[in-house]
């Protein structure tokens, strides 16, 4: 088969991704825009996969002026829909025809997740150190968390947007203006003030 073939079959040297017509149900791409994207991920990645090291590395050269590392471990996650490490074009073909070309709830949905750093369901804000050394979480419904599961969504997100920003910010922003967004954002966001943000309220302010 010539090589025009091999890319309506989207082949890979080692992972082998969904067929062709899978992913033009699965994302609202046309058929020639898949094989173009194809190539451009089988350039940068031949093996099919991309680990997160190599995925900060081509994400933060579209921001050279900050340090985009801690924003690409987020965004990587968001990507890696079945949760293995690794983002294999599929992951990465249907993430993107949801930013790109999915509904307004869709990619609303989309950006929730990424703010919801554990997936727990909830945004929190961040954590406190109770008395007793124990780390509480902020308003979270479950109370007490222990060490590896406190949440701490918003503030670490909103702490790696800052620095991805880097030198971009006129005027220059103090230490604090992570935690001043993140407030904002709970203002607006926290509808019954239970200190934790659910999609469904997120969704009911952004289509307000």
């Amino acid at each position: 088969a010539d090589s025009g073939d091999a890319d309506v079959e989207l082949p890979s040297i080692r992972h082998q991704p969904e067929g062709l017509e899978q992913l033009l149900a699965r994302t609202n791409f046309t058929k020639t825009e898949l094989q173009s994207l194809y190539r451009g991920f089988k350039n940068e990645c031949p093996s099919g996969l991309v680990d997160e090291e190599t995925f900060t590395l081509i994400y933060s050269r579209f921001f050279p002026q900050g340090d985009a590392s801690s924003y690409a471990h987020f965004l990587f996650d968001a990507f890696d829909a079945d949760r293995n490490g690794a983002l294999c074009f599929q992951d990465f073909a249907v993430g993107l025809s949801v930013l790109l070309r999915g509904t307004e709830q869709q990619k609303l949905k989309w950006t929730f997740d990424l703010y919801d750093v554990n997936k727990d369901g909830y945004v929190t804000r961040e954590v406190t150190l109770g008395d007793t050394g124990g780390l509480v979480g902020w308003g979270h419904p479950d109370g007490d968390l222990a060490a590896p599961c406190v949440p701490q969504d918003m503030l670490e997100i909103m702490k790696s947007i800052y620095a991805m920003m880097g030198r971009c910010t006129e005027p220059a922003l103090g230490a604090s203006a992570p935690a001043q967004h993140v407030e904002l954002f709970f203002q607006k966001m926290d509808r019954n003030r239970d200190g934790v943000v659910t999609f469904e309220e997120f969704l009911a302010t952004c289509q307000e």
